[in-house]
């Protein structure tokens, strides 16, 4: 079959080409170049965040962040089980038990008043997932994470340009980490970045980044020579990719605002149906300034979904369900366990379909996704 409407196509807004032909030109396309510092120059004034890096992966992003954490096996570290597998692979990687919280059905979000419970002597690190660009409650966060000594790492893979009281997400825990994959509002294919709150971690973040040598500080003529400090990791990407990326950042509230309106054109079309109880539309709480990340709607309960599902691809659009949780995968049975009850998680996950959502999405699609589903009923 097909596709007419697909679900995802990465964003592009036509100076990508031309920047990425500057870095080539320039005679330098590996990392930490021009583009690479014009990215975290952005970043940093766009987020108010102290240190911004560009990674190779938002999961290498988290890696690092686990790195400065200093997690190391036997700790435990607490993340809801319906996110991506990355955010889990980071910190198994360095021996932690992942501990799975319920979610709250209402933002999809690791639920904060479950998080004490899952506290024992042994925690390390809360990982509040921004799902859908929309924020975790992040006051009642950081203050578990102060009470108990914790650090907090946000997986802000979903959520660049958007906020949490006015303050962008990525820069309200101690670590935050963006995504720009293709399927990401920004995208440079593959790619991420750390965002480091306090300073006093930002010469350790990129000695980690650079394979575990001071070669960043050699070339500021901070140091003599550079060696090898510690472990770590080549994190930094080309400048090619930089460079493709800064392009959007350019135009990042052009992006914003074309998605934005989809996302609200969506809401308009769907609010009937939800009004006579068929489906449920996302809940954005009144403290949050989501990013139009994603558009999903809720469907009664899995067999739903699924006929759901099938009727929009015969009618060539493309709707996706997203995680599986965690804690039900081989690997999650391994190296996690759940803390307390799913009494959300697997349901709220059978339920949720996304459908398609990318800059530049014609409104005229976007209507015909809504009318086969209004026909769907």
């Amino acid at each position: 079959m097909s596709i007419r409407i697909p679900f995802n196509k990465p964003p592009f807004v036509g100076s990508e080409i031309e920047y990425v032909r500057a870095a080539v030109e320039s005679g330098r396309i590996c990392g930490d170049g021009q583009f690479n510092q014009k990215c975290h120059k952005w970043l940093q004034e766009h987020t108010g965040t102290s240190k911004a890096l560009l990674t190779t992966s938002c999961t290498h992003a988290l890696e690092m962040a686990a790195f400065l954490c200093d997690i190391l096996p036997g700790d435990e570290v607490i993340m809801p089980s319906f996110t991506f597998v990355s955010t889990a692979d980071a910190f198994a990687m360095r021996g932690a038990k992942c501990v799975f919280v319920d979610i709250r059905p209402d933002t999809m979000n690791l639920d904060e008043k479950k998080i004490e419970e899952a506290i024992t002597p042994k925690t390390r690190a809360i990982v509040p997932v921004h799902y859908a660009g929309v924020s975790c409650e992040m006051d009642t966060i950081n203050a578990i994470a102060k009470k108990h000594h914790l650090f907090v790492v946000e997986d802000a893979a979903q959520g660049m340009m958007a906020t949490y009281k006015g303050r962008a997400l990525g820069n309200l825990g101690d670590f935050g980490c963006y995504s720009y994959h293709e399927t990401k509002n920004y995208s440079m294919g593959e790619g991420g970045a750390l965002l480091i709150r306090d300073p006093k971690f930002a010469d350790r973040a990129e000695i980690i980044r650079e394979k575990g040598t001071n070669r960043v500080q050699f070339h500021r003529g901070e140091v003599d020579k550079y060696t090898w400090v510690e472990l770590g990791s080549s994190y930094l990407p080309s400048e090619l990719n930089a460079a493709y990326l800064y392009a959007e950042l350019e135009q990042a509230k052009r992006i914003f605002d074309n998605r934005m309106a989809s996302w609200n054109a969506y809401y308009e079309r769907l609010e009937p149906l939800q009004k006579k109880g068929l489906i449920e539309l996302p809940k954005i709480p009144e403290e949050c300034k989501h990013n139009a990340h994603m558009f999903y709607i809720k469907m009664p309960d899995l067999e739903g979904r699924t006929k759901m599902i099938a009727h929009l691809v015969k009618h060539e659009i493309l709707a996706v369900f997203h995680y599986v949780p965690l804690h039900n995968a081989p690997a999650g049975k391994r190296f996690g366990r759940f803390s307390g009850v799913d009494e959300f998680t697997t349901r709220e996950s059978n339920r949720l379909l996304r459908l398609p959502m990318f800059y530049g999405l014609k409104l005229d699609d976007l209507d015909f996704v809504c009318d086969k589903i209004h026909a769907f009923f």
